[in-house]
């Protein structure tokens, strides 16, 4: 059976009951607050839109909240999907490919893989800080001094190089 039959990545009430189970092993964690104890399931309201249940806090809330998935108007089972091509594809996915895939617009698609590879941003994945934290940078200010007569309308270059 190939993983795109899998009945999560086509039908909205399968793709969260897959993530909760996948964030909330032990039911439902309220972001908010944190509590375990009582929450309220309101699904008949909305999919998976559950409600605390302690006094201070009583907000409502989704397994999107918290995560990358929290102020999209895309279904989940489409960002499901894009997870998936994403971390399934050896060399990555463009944007592009992610448009023309699942059939959303380019600027959706663009949406969806900056939120994915910003959330995979990590450890040794993560950028290093300009100059590599607290090291030394060498600076090499070139100027062609030679050429100087052809190159007044242009800039000089000017560039940073870690030391290492």
């Amino acid at each position: 059976m190939s993983i795109f039959n899998r009945p999560y990545l086509h039908d909205e009430e399968a793709a969260f009951t897959e993530l909760e189970a996948l964030l909330w092993p032990n039911g439902p964690v309220c972001p908010h607050c944190g509590s375990t104890g009582k929450v309220y399931d309101l699904s008949k309201t909305r999919i998976g839109l559950k409600k605390c249940g302690v006094k201070p806090c009583r907000k409502q809330f989704t397994v999107r909240v918290g995560t990358i998935f929290e102020d999209s108007h895309v279904p989940l089972h489409m960002w499901l999907q894009a997870v998936h091509m994403l971390c399934a594809s050896m060399m990555g996915i463009n944007s592009r490919q992610l448009h023309r895939t699942l059939g959303v617009t380019y600027k959706t698609a663009w949406f969806m893989s900056h939120r994915l590879r910003e959330a995979m941003r990590t450890g040794s994945l993560a950028p290093p800080p300009m100059g590599g934290g607290s090291q030394f940078l060498e600076v090499d200010k070139r100027t062609s001094a030679t050429r100087k007569a052809r190159t007044s309308a242009r800039l000089a270059v000017r560039g940073a190089k870690s030391k290492r």
